[in-house]
């Protein structure tokens, strides 16, 4: 599956909840789009419904099928709690991170920071948006790209509402990855159980 670039509203509607951001279209249309989206909803199958939770998570986090494979792949390797440790993965992507600083509205414009070189990890440049913040590294904004518009507009609309595991110095525009979120601490509502499932199959 390519990186979707069509509209977010159906994205929303399909699932009925805002997960690529602010939805109007959600509002007014609070069911699936398609012709068929305002009738009586057929009972999906124990399939239908895991792979649903699969694809939220995919579009939630900006992931495409073989890099979310992958990356369950490394988390089923891992000791512990499979889905816990497959969201915490997912979580501590440097685009995620971007965003969860508060430096961009979207994970897909927090991605296209990473992209064109406005992001630094421990004060070196780092343009891939999948690179793995382990805890204890710094996240800053580019010397250069400190005055961008998208960086102020979105660090003003967030304000101070950040991750108890993420820590934000205004005054140097740098972040610092703390520790890796318990389950409790992340807040999108996926089943990742579901997901582990899906591919225990």
């Amino acid at each position: 599956m390519a990186r979707y670039t069509g509209p977010k509203s159906r994205i929303s509607r399909k699932f009925g909840e805002p997960i690529l951001g602010f939805c109007k279209a959600l509002q007014r249309k609070n069911y699936a789009p398609g012709i068929h989206g305002k009738g009586k909803k057929r009972k999906q199958s124990e399939y239908a419904v895991q792979l649903s939770e699969k694809q939220k998570a995919k579009y939630t986090y900006g992931v495409l099928e073989r890099q979310f494979a992958k990356t369950f792949a490394e988390a089923a390797r891992k000791q512990g709690i499979t889905g816990e440790i497959l969201l915490q993965l997912l979580e501590s992507r440097l685009d995620n991170i971007v965003y969860r600083l508060g430096l961009a509205i979207t994970r897909r414009a927090a991605r296209q920071l990473v992209l064109h070189k406005h992001i630094e990890v421990n004060e070196s440049i780092v343009n891939i948006p999948s690179y793995t913040v382990k805890p204890g590294e710094l996240i800053s904004v580019r010397e250069k790209s400190k005055s961008l518009d998208t960086i102020e507009t979105s660090l003003s609309t967030k304000g101070t509402k950040r991750m108890s595991w993420l820590e934000w110095d205004q005054t140097k525009m740098t972040g610092k990855y703390l520790n890796v979120p318990d389950r409790e601490s992340i807040p999108e509502n996926i089943k990742e159980q579901l997901i582990v499932e899906l591919y225990s199959k």
